[in-house]
């Protein structure tokens, strides 16, 4: 199971951010009373007793932004709404009730997750009457905090905590559900011919759900008596070609996919050179943790023109952080190399929710230290002291650590390396958090050490 989402919503200036900033213990939002401020997502790894989850910043939902970039604004909050397990809305209980409240309110009826109403500024007990009228708008428990005051903020984690999935889930076995393969690439690169040829060859069309040429369609298909889905996705183009309304939500579309996506089949044309669309695709997809293979099609057309391995060269100085991903040479239109492909997205779908024992991690964690210690930083030696795999698809571990800010990304990719190398997330994403040790933190295997401000970053 991956890490519980946990996304905050709300209208210009009811205090996200500082609500965000609050919950994390350090300020990483951008605070300030001119609205529209925050744009992306934020996201941080909140650690509350035992249990971790991903805290998620977002826009104002309803700004006219400055500078033309509503759109963009309004796709992340729906993005962030897409993968969220718990929705904090937030509300200024000063300003009271506005319509924009209610227009936020409106549009998470449509979101199937649970919603906990925060009445943030409610910096007085005397004015928890005020936020009486935002049980109107019958969206999940109402709880009264003030970020600028630090009142209540062990009241909210608990709910967070109670509204979360149950932890046990973490330690189940991954439920047989069948892998979901989204076909990505630009126009024409013999996505649908791939889908077409996995459907006819074996006969097994289960069910299709129909779209326009612009939708992404599922196809259902069997291959060696196991059930799989095929996510066809529109050929996309160049940011600047999109002009349409229609193409936008092409993109759109294909982004879901990607998203939906167990594992990711990144195509290229064997005939034609890497594109700047591609490498959009190629971030996406690495932005959001999926494994992935990069498939390079119509290989038929280059036998005797152009070795595999040049290929091979090719992307991987084009794409130099995904090092991991594993490349297949095929031929969609007549099955060449597709069954081996599809093998390897099997073995990438087992990776990704494989768990590793935190005594396992440890020793591995341990050794790495050994061969290569981290930096002095500031005078002193950094410290790790202990690792724990926390979630799945993808996995994610945390590092416990006295100074995360004293390591430095090129050591982060040294653990990372070794994570692949002994573990068995060998040509998957890992998600890689450095996370300082609270200051309640007695366990017996935690060495005294001075606490740190700085709390954790994703790698």
């Amino acid at each position: 199971m991956a890490v519980p989402q946990v996304v905050i919503v709300g209208r210009p200036n009811v205090g996200k951010s500082s609500l965000f900033n609050w919950l994390a213990g350090m300020r990483l939002a951008v605070v300030d009373d001119v609205a529209g401020v925050t744009r992306d997502r934020l996201t941080h790894l909140i650690s509350d007793g035992d249990r971790f989850f991903e805290l998620i910043d977002t826009g104002g939902i309803g700004i006219d932004d400055v500078d033309n970039l509503t759109r963009e604004i309004e796709n992340q909050i729906a993005t962030a709404l897409e993968i969220a397990d718990l929705v904090l809305l937030v509300v200024d209980t000063r300003d009271g009730l506005t319509p924009l409240d209610e227009e936020v309110a409106r549009r998470l009826r449509y979101v199937d997750k649970p919603v906990i109403c925060v009445a943030n500024k409610a910096d007085d007990a005397k004015l928890d009457p005020q936020a009486d009228e935002f049980y109107r708008l019958g969206r999940g428990k109402l709880i009264r905090v003030s970020a600028h005051q630090n009142r209540n903020r062990r009241e909210l984690l608990d709910l967070i905590q109670q509204r979360l999935p149950p932890e046990s889930q973490n330690d189940e076995k991954p439920p047989e559900t069948t892998m979901k393969v989204a076909m990505v690439g630009r126009r024409n690169v013999g996505k649908s011919t791939l889908v077409n040829a996995l459907a006819r060859g074996e006969r097994m069309i289960v069910s299709e759900v129909p779209g326009t040429t612009r939708d992404s369609v599922d196809v259902r298909f069997e291959l060696d008596d196991q059930i799989f889905t095929a996510i066809d996705t529109p050929g996309l183009r160049r940011t600047k070609a999109v002009k349409t309304n229609v193409e936008f939500y092409s993109t759109r579309r294909a982004q879901r996919s990607i998203r939906r996506a167990d594992v990711v089949l990144m195509f290229f044309a064997g005939n034609d050179p890497i594109s700047k669309v591609d490498k959009q695709l190629c971030k996406y997809i690495s932005e959001n943790y999926k494994p992935c293979i990069f498939v390079v099609n119509k290989w038929d057309l280059m036998v005797g023109r152009m070795p595999t391995d040049r290929w091979v060269r090719y992307l991987r100085e084009s794409f130099q952080t995904m090092w991991h991903v594993p490349i297949a040479f095929i031929t969609a239109q007549t099955g060449k190399n597709v069954k081996a492909m599809m093998n390897h997205a099997q073995m990438l779908f087992k990776q990704s929710r494989d768990r590793v024992s935190t005594g396992q991690l440890n020793r591995l964690v341990g050794a790495a230290l050994e061969r290569h210690e981290p930096p002095i930083f500031r005078g002193r030696r950094p410290k790790i002291y202990y690792a724990t795999q926390v979630g799945s698809q993808p996995p994610t571990i945390v590092l416990m650590c006295n100074y995360p800010q004293a390591f430095s990304p090129t050591y982060r990719r040294y653990l990372l390396g070794v994570f692949r190398d002994q573990l068995r997330f060998g040509e998957v994403p890992i998600k890689l958090y450095l996370h300082a040790r609270s200051r309640d933190d007695t366990r017996d295997e935690i060495v005294s050490s001075p606490p740190s401000e700085v709390d954790s970053t994703p790698t």
